[in-house]
């Protein structure tokens, strides 16, 4: 069973910058992306990136973040940039697999804050 690892949440002043990762235990993916949950909200979508290396973005992250992928390692990164108050949430990944069920990451904690 496929298993994701996250890292790289905490806190941040605005303006700053964040990086996470999320390493898979093995697998074959067709896309790596990732969502984030504030409290009292609903989880949504943040960024996307294939297997042929096309991103896409919520219209509230487009231009701050980036996401990258090192295909060999199996692992996605989100680089987090302008950070915002309103980015605080819990960042997840998740890996849609070539076959089989995607995968979610078990969740990082990114606090924006002065």
């Amino acid at each position: 069973q496929v298993q994701l690892v996250e890292s790289g949440g905490g806190l941040a002043q605005p303006g700053g910058s964040l990086t996470l990762s999320c390493k898979a235990s093995g697998g074959d993916f067709s896309s790596m992306n990732y969502y984030r949950q504030a409290p009292g909200k609903q989880r949504e979508f943040v960024a996307t990136i294939t297997s042929g290396q096309t991103t896409y973005y919520s219209e509230s992250v487009k231009g701050r973040f980036a996401i990258s992928r090192d295909i060999v390692n199996n692992t996605v990164y989100l680089q987090m940039n302008s950070l915002r108050t309103d980015d605080t949430a819990v960042y997840y990944c998740k890996f849609i697999p070539v076959t089989g069920r995607d995968v979610w990451g078990q969740g990082t904690q990114v606090t924006v804050s002065s």
